[in-house]
């Protein structure tokens, strides 16, 4: 089993810098953008964090995660997926039940090369030096099938990442959802019941071959960093060692005292991020920097 090796260097101050954009996304929906840079004079490497299922682009820690990584000579962008249920004028309550509910696994994909497309266009800001990804646990499937799909993405790293979307429910659940037409999703944050229609599994069967994440991970060619929390209640780490076993050119890092966030959590209310959290986005920089 392959093993990456953690190492970061300090670097220099730079003055930091966060700007807003908004793209259009599926259906037309608005895509929310952050892009975090520093006033370094080079032109760098742009990290784009691909967040997960109920995730949003302000959770938590994702703000110092950002500034950490610019710090280490990387612009960083983070968005919201166009369904993922926070519209514009929200920044962690989903007061879009009903666009959360249209969502689909295809429709994030369109999301994600849109904002791809957006990164390269050397608009507004300066067209990075190379694209790298970062997805998180359901944004790790969708970043695994981007990654296979698009060449324009030269580096992965995939943190606690799903390897099949019906790890996400039981078959039991599917049955009930092609019944009833809607599946509900507790928030145990904000109490929610989050609904999502039947129109995702849909989208699944009909787009069997291209939503298969194993078959993306073995066509995925760029190098790829796989970590994970030997304590992830949500997904389990055996999900990562499928990965792994899929692509022999993959690097593998499991953590055992991390959970599914790496000892995040939201609202995170000091301005150091967790041990495990910042082993994560070490090794994920180095691995970044590396020739491989």
């Amino acid at each position: 089993m392959s093993q990456w090796r953690t190492s970061c260097q300090t670097a220099p101050a730079f003055k930091m810098f966060n700007q807003t954009y908004t793209i259009s996304g599926s259906s037309e929906k608005p895509i929310a953008i952050d892009y975090i840079s520093s006033d370094a004079e080079q032109v760098k490497p742009l990290v784009i964090f691909v967040h997960g299922f109920k995730g949003f682009k302000d959770w938590g820690t994702h703000h110092l995660m950002g500034n950490y990584f610019a710090e280490q000579g990387f612009n960083f962008l983070k968005f919201n997926f166009s369904h993922n249920g926070i519209a514009e004028n929200q920044v962690d309550f989903f007061n879009d039940l009903e666009g959360f509910s249209k969502n689909t696994f295809s429709k994030e994909l369109f999301d994600l090369n849109q904002v791809i497309t957006f990164a390269l266009s050397g608009e507004p800001f300066e067209k990075p030096s190379e694209i790298c990804l970062i997805g998180h646990s359901l944004g790790g499937g969708i970043s695994i099938i981007q990654t296979s799909e698009d060449k324009a993405v030269k580096k992965l790293a995939t943190w606690a990442s799903i390897s099949s979307f019906r790890n996400l429910w039981s078959p039991d659940q599917e049955n009930e959802w092609r019944k009833n037409g809607v599946l509900y999703f507790l928030n145990t944050r904000t109490n929610q019941q989050m609904p999502i229609l039947s129109t995702l599994l849909e989208d699944l069967n009909e787009h069997t071959e291209r939503l298969d994440i194993l078959a993306a991970a073995r066509k995925t060619s760029q190098p790829w960093l796989i970590i994970h929390g030997e304590a992830d209640t949500s997904v389990h780490y055996k999900h990562a060692i499928e990965l792994h076993n899929q692509q022999s050119k993959s690097q593998l890092l499991l953590i055992p005292s991390a959970d599914h966030v790496f000892c995040a959590k939201h609202p995170w209310n000091t301005e150091s991020i967790p041990g495990e959290l910042k082993q994560v986005c070490d090794a994920t920089i180095a691995f970044f920097k590396s020739e491989k």
